[in-house]
């Protein structure tokens, strides 16, 4: 379980909050709007009406305290980068902070985040990525290179086994699980049949699984 201070309760910070609490971390939410921090008493452990902009209020918070600083200010990016520099000028170990341009993410770093999400950015190229194949059901980028994709069994797989397909030697991918009935199989045996209800988990270098999947 981790400590959390949450600054921004917009629906990305709300979200964040709902999900951090679903998890079990201890959450302190921030936000300057009254409604907001109402709203979100429910998710976290507590909320606090104040702006993170202010040197004194982000002092009287102990951020050096906290495991994780989020800074989910999405609509005003000077309030961000000011949130962001205070938490960093005052103790925080590590800052995540949240970025809607490309050159925001770039001030974000150089004022002191350890890191930042680009919601928009990344959720519009999972969707492209999704949505540009009929066959594709989810996709995980696990570096520039690399990336896990679920898909379905090709119809020339099905009722053979990876042995007989000679999977990794032919397409330079693995399998990491077999889904199906919403249940999955990790780390499915060499003699698994596959069949045409069936979802599969492919790990490889993203040239090789797009080769892949024009099977």
């Amino acid at each position: 379980m981790k400590s959390v201070l949450l600054i921004g309760l917009g629906r990305f910070g709300r979200h964040m909050a709902q999900k951090l609490q679903e998890l079990h971390h201890e959450v302190l939410a921030v936000d300057k709007d009254e409604e907001r921090v109402n709203d979100i008493l429910p998710y976290v452990t507590n909320a606090q009406i104040g702006d993170a902009t202010s040197e004194p209020f982000i002092a009287s918070l102990g951020v050096r305290n906290f495991d994780l600083c989020v800074v989910a200010i999405g609509d005003d990016f000077q309030s961000s980068l000011e949130a962001t520099a205070l938490l960093k000028e005052n103790g925080a170990p590590f800052v995540v902070a949240r970025a809607s341009r490309d050159v925001h993410a770039k001030f974000l770093l150089r004022n002191g985040a350890d890191d930042v999400v680009y919601p928009e950015k990344q959720m519009a190229s999972w969707a492209a990525v999704r949505y540009s194949s009929d066959h594709i059901f989810d996709y995980v980028e696990l570096t520039p290179d690399y990336s896990i994709f679920e898909t379905a069994v090709p119809d020339s797989w099905v009722g053979k086994t990876m042995v007989e397909l000679a999977v990794r030697q032919k397409h330079r991918v693995n399998i990491l699980a077999i889904k199906r009935d919403g249940r999955l199989d990790p780390m499915p045996e060499a003699g698994h049949c596959f069949r045409d209800d069936e979802t599969i988990f492919v790990l490889g270098n993203n040239r090789d699984i797009q080769k892949f999947l024009r099977l």
